[in-house]
């Protein structure tokens, strides 16, 4: 009797594990992800800039339609519900701490480093990006030989030498003159100051560079450097200052459009790639790349 007790025990003891075992509902629902945050940049053209290495990345799609002014109202697909949050590019770079990531202008990155804050940088646009660093005049300046002095001397080969052995920015110069353009009377142009506003680094190091090969041919560059990125052209516009080297094109033709200026392009540079750094999240494992 007491051995068909226990078996009967055994039993109800059997079939209730294997009912646990089938029914457990808190495995059967999917623990939601935790949400994603990217800090982006909230202007016209880098708003665009960042969320287009998203999407170049798999990360997002946008509609067809989007271009380089793209914001996040323009994203037609989000399968990580990635959440935005959009602030002043130069204050990006102060909540990525609070981030899982942001995406950083190249110049904002360089400021932060000379200050001493590190980065790990996760995603990259390469050389083929558009946002291009250009030199600027107004343009009633653009073909006479001030501006083409200037031209020539920034996209030198002495210049392209120098992005050579600068692992922070990449030169787009395929064409680098000796420093001079043939067409340009050098000696009517003797004696005479070429004032260019512009940002620091390796702005005001290229504008050097330019500065030595326009010395050869007795003219004077005069570097004047601002920190912030309207300053430029108010000064170019207002005649302040001859050229202004700071901004990349898209910059320049929003700024156009938005202000009513006249500034034109007389050279372009380098690109100072715009990335995806690690916040609070150290690698891309977050976002299923690796």
């Amino acid at each position: 009797m007491k051995n068909k007790k226990l078996i009967a025990i055994l039993a109800v003891v059997v079939v209730a594990a294997a009912a646990l075992l089938i029914w457990q509902p808190w495995k059967t629902q999917e623990t939601p992800a935790a949400e994603i945050t990217i800090a982006i940049p909230n202007d016209a053209t880098n708003e665009g800039r960042a969320l287009l290495l998203l999407q170049a990345n798999g990360l997002i799609k946008l509609k067809d339609d989007a271009g380089i002014t793209a914001t996040v109202a323009d994203i037609e697909e989000n399968k990580l519900g990635i959440k935005f949050t959009e602030v002043e590019a130069a204050m990006v770079v102060n909540v990525l701490a609070d981030s899982d990531y942001a995406i950083i202008n190249g110049n904002y990155v360089l400021e932060a480093i000379n200050a001493g804050q590190e980065f790990t940088r996760l995603l990259v646009e390469n050389a083929e990006s558009p946002y291009v660093n250009v030199v600027s005049v107004k343009e009633e300046n653009k073909d006479t030989d001030m501006a083409k002095a200037l031209a020539a001397a920034v996209t030198s080969q002495k210049v392209k030498d120098f992005f050579a052995g600068y692992d922070k920015a990449v030169c787009t110069v395929e064409n680098p003159t000796d420093g001079y353009d043939a067409s340009v009377d050098y000696e009517a142009l003797k004696g005479q100051t070429i004032k260019v506003a512009c940002t620091l680094d390796p702005h005001s190091e290229v504008l050097k560079i330019a500065a030595e090969i326009l010395a050869e041919k007795g003219i004077t560059l005069e570097a004047i450097v601002v920190s912030d990125y309207v300053t430029p052209n108010q000064m170019v516009e207002a005649g302040d200052v001859f050229a202004n080297f700071f901004a990349h094109q898209p910059y320049q033709d929003d700024f156009n459009a938005q202000n009513g200026t006249h500034l034109v392009t007389i050279a372009g540079v380098h690109v100072e790639p715009m990335g995806l750094y690690a916040g609070k999240q150290t690698d891309l494992g977050a976002l299923g790349l690796k």
